[in-house]
C-alpha cells in the first residue's frame, strides 16, 4: 500500500467515531457505559466468542516481553485484569497498574487479584486514556490488550502511553481485526455480524454492545497502517505479527 493510501486510511479513521449507542454523546462516556453494562458476563463471552483462542494471543504477546524483565508495568485499557493477572504469573513484575474508565470492568478485575493473592502487585486505577495522570517516563513496559480500537482519539491515546513510558522501556499491543483474504473475510464477516449480536444480546443483554465491537475491528487500522501510526506517535522499532489468519495482531515498541 502506497503512503498516500495510508494516509487516506488514517485520515478516514480518525473522522470516523465509531460510538456504542450513537446517542450524540462523548465517545469515552459511551464506552464506560457499554462496559459497566456487559462486565458481568464479558469474561465468559470473551472467551466463548473467540473459541478461547484469545488465551493462546495474549500469551504469545505477554511472552514477548520476557527478555526485557520489565518491573513497573501498566496495563491500559485493562477492563477484568486478564491481561494484568497473566503479566503478573509470567513476568513477575514488582508492580502492575490496570487503568481503565470502567468501574464495573475493575471491580470484577479486583475481585479476581484478590482470589488469586496478587493484591500487592496488581492495583486498579480509573483513567481516562486520553489525558494519564501518570508522570512522565513512570513505567518499564505498557501492555493493551483489545482495547486500542475503543479509544476516542487513536493518535492521543498512544501519544499518552508512549509519554508515561520510560526511555529503553517497551510496549506490547494485542489487536483484534478484521481478515482481509477469502474466505475467512467472509466467514468472519458471517460470524460477527450474526452471531456475535445474537449471542452477545442473549448472555449480556446488550445487542449494541456486540454489534459495536466488531465494527471497531473493521474500523481500526491494521497492519502496516497501525505500525505507521505508532511510528507518527514517536514509537520506535515497531513491529507487528499477525495470528490465526490474521485475526488478532500483535505490536511491539519501545521508547527511545
Amino acid at each position: 500500500m502506497s503512503q498516500i493510501m495510508r494516509n487516506f486510511v488514517r485520515t478516514m479513521y480518525a473522522q470516523e467515531e465509531i460510538k456504542p449507542y450513537g446517542t450524540g454523546g462523548d465517545k469515552g462516556q459511551e464506552v464506560e457505559q457499554m462496559f459497566d453494562g456487559i462486565a458481568h458476563s464479558y469474561d465468559r463471552l470473551n472467551h466463548v466468542l473467540s473459541l478461547g483462542i484469545d488465551r493462546r494471543w495474549r500469551r504469545k504477546t505477554i511472552k514477548a516481553l520476557l527478555p526485557y524483565k520489565p518491573q513497573r508495568m501498566l496495563d491500559i485499557a485493562t477492563g477484568t485484569g486478564d491481561f494484568a493477572l497473566l503479566a503478573a504469573e509470567m513476568l513477575k513484575p514488582e508492580s502492575i497498574v490496570g487503568a481503565d474508565l470502567s468501574e464495573g470492568m475493575m471491580q470484577i478485575g479486583r475481585q479476581k487479584v484478590e482470589k488469586t493473592g496478587l493484591s500487592k502487585t496488581i492495583s486498579f486505577q480509573k483513567e481516562d486514556c486520553m489525558n494519564l495522570s501518570f508522570a512522565d517516563g513512570s513505567f518499564d513496559a505498557v501492555i493493551a490488550a483489545y482495547g486500542v480500537r475503543n479509544f476516542a482519539d487513536l493518535d492521543r491515546g498512544l501519544r499518552e502511553m508512549l509519554r508515561v513510558l520510560r526511555p529503553g522501556g517497551h510496549v506490547a499491543i494485542l489487536e483484534l481485526a478484521a481478515p482481509k483474504r477469502f474466505p475467512m473475510k467472509q466467514l468472519f464477516w458471517l460470524y460477527s455480524h450474526a452471531v456475535m449480536p445474537l449471542v452477545g444480546k442473549l448472555v449480556s443483554k446488550d445487542k449494541r454492545a456486540y454489534s459495536y465491537l466488531p465494527q471497531t475491528m473493521e474500523a481500526v487500522p491494521q497492519g502496516k497502517d497501525m505500525q505507521a501510526i505508532m511510528e507518527k506517535a514517536g514509537f520506535h522499532n515497531v513491529s507487528f505479527k499477525p495470528f490465526t489468519f490474521g485475526l488478532s495482531t500483535m505490536y511491539l515498541a519501545d521508547k527511545r
